[in-house]
């Protein structure tokens, strides 16, 4: 007897060693092949202005996927995922701007978020209770504590839960940091990672009314009420604490888990953070100019730069990570390595033909990014964890939260090693977790 869908979503266990696309050893049609059409992932995507058209493009390629719903607040932004999805040639998705409506329908079985990140976690647990599979943009949460809450929901509601952290399926990468985990450059007692742009100003925002077709009170959310600004919507929520997380997260996170990768560390002893707004007066409130240093066990030091004002590039990179170890140092900067001796001879260097973009807001790179939408797919079949579970998701955003934290509280954190929380700080331990508006506090 043929499984049914559902049936065949819970308990099919296909193997997925070796998997990987185009380029890589097989293409999207030879994964599709695997299961049937009427066995695909029925799959949201929320938020659909700029990183959404990413999930959108990997969805539709990966044909055990199907694109059912495209979620958002805006008119405009439903309307630029629809004829994005037209251009790709994919069938016509339905739309709607409240997400709590498709959780609701029992056909829907994924949601993939792109929303702003004081979404992230709060969508994350909704949709596990809805027991949807949930793909989620870094950072995971806008704050340790709904972090936590979502690590909580994937378990209680045995959702698999992938963080946008796709570094963690690039091939050469993966080749890269079990080199360095084999002892390619000895024991490691420095990481350094880094991530540099060019921003313009946000200008001084004026309070109008809200724009035509944006629905803002759902696109606030989970967040305490504030009046709708002409600089805000759609990408310069990011500089902005009540909704945004600042580049450390918005482009740090992604740095910081292949560090944490690399040296199997879960939380660092001590965090803190230099810098602030310094290149421009306007009403960007997080830093454009941030170094967290990590203090961490094993006598390991961890440091990250973040220029959001200033392009110029470490190492010839716009972005990427140096681990400096006893017999040399491995650099990456994308899907490729580098190893030099201590001398600084070049010992090996494996590169990637698929070009990465690290300042594209949108895909830094189509090729790579569907590697790690496929192995949400693959996790969901198969009943595993991703290579990005909210676990360790959870742990990375942590890092460059505490970042963050250190910064906004002037001083240096200690930090308890049984959990990542932060130790005899009362007024660290504030920012641990936010206020929510009335009715929208996340719960488990």
């Amino acid at each position: 007897m043929k499984k049914s869908r559902r049936t065949f979503l819970k308990h099919i266990g296909m193997g997925s060693a070796g998997l990987a696309i185009g380029g890589m050893g097989f293409g999207a049609k030879s994964y599709a092949n695997i299961v049937g059409a009427n066995e695909r992932v029925r799959v949201a995507v929320m938020g659909t202005n700029s990183r959404g058209l990413a999930h959108i493009a990997a969805f539709g390629k990966l044909e055990n996927a199907e694109l059912a719903f495209l979620c958002d607040a805006d008119d405009k932004a439903l309307a630029k995922g629809l004829d994005f999805a037209e251009k790709k040639n994919l069938k016509k998705p339905a739309v709607e701007k409240d997400i709590r409506r498709i959780l609701a329908n029992k056909e829907v079985d994924a949601i993939s978020i792109a929303a702003p990140d004081h979404w992230h976690a709060p969508a994350t647990i909704l949709a596990c209770q809805a027991g949807k599979h949930v793909y989620v943009e870094k950072p995971l949460s806008h704050n340790p504590h709904e972090g936590e809450l979502a690590v909580q929901a994937a378990r209680k509601y045995k959702r698999v839960v992938q963080m946008g952290s796709q570094r963690r399926s690039w091939p050469i990468l993966t080749q890269g940091i079990q080199e360095l985990h084999g002892g390619v450059i000895g024991k490691v007692h420095m990481a350094k990672a880094w991530y540099t742009n060019n921003r313009e100003s946000i200008g001084t925002g004026k309070n109008i009314p809200v724009p035509e077709g944006l629905d803002y009170e759902l696109w606030q959310g989970p967040a305490p009420r504030r009046p709708y600004r002409s600089n805000l919507i759609h990408y310069n929520w990011h500089w902005f604490w009540h909704w945004g997380t600042g580049e450390a997260l918005n482009n740090g996170t992604h740095e910081i888990d292949v560090v944490r990768w690399g040296l199997g560390i879960d939380y660092p002893l001590r965090v803190n953070s230099a810098g602030g707004r310094y290149h421009f007066k306007d009403d960007w409130e997080t830093p454009d100019t941030q170094i967290i240093t990590y203090d961490c066990p094993g006598d390991t030091a961890v440091v990250w730069e973040g220029r959001s004002c200033n392009g110029r590039y470490v190492e010839g990179e716009d972005r990427g990570v140096i681990f400096y170890g006893e017999g040399g140092s491995l650099s990456t900067g994308g899907n490729s390595y580098t190893v030099y001796d201590k001398k600084n001879k070049l010992v090996k260097e494996i590169k990637s033909n698929i070009a990465v973009d690290g300042r594209n807001t949108a895909s830094p790179s189509e090729g790579l990014d569907i590697v790690h939408f496929a192995n949400f797919l693959d996790a969901i079949k198969n009943n595993t964890l991703p290579n990005a579970d909210v676990e360790t998701g959870y742990k990375s955003t942590l890092w460059v939260q505490l970042g963050n934290i250190s910064h906004r509280v002037g001083h240096t954190l200690n930090i308890d090693q049984r959990n990542g929380h932060i130790l005899d700080d009362s007024k660290a331990a504030q920012l641990w977790r936010r206020d929510y508006e009335k009715g929208w506090e996340p719960r488990v």
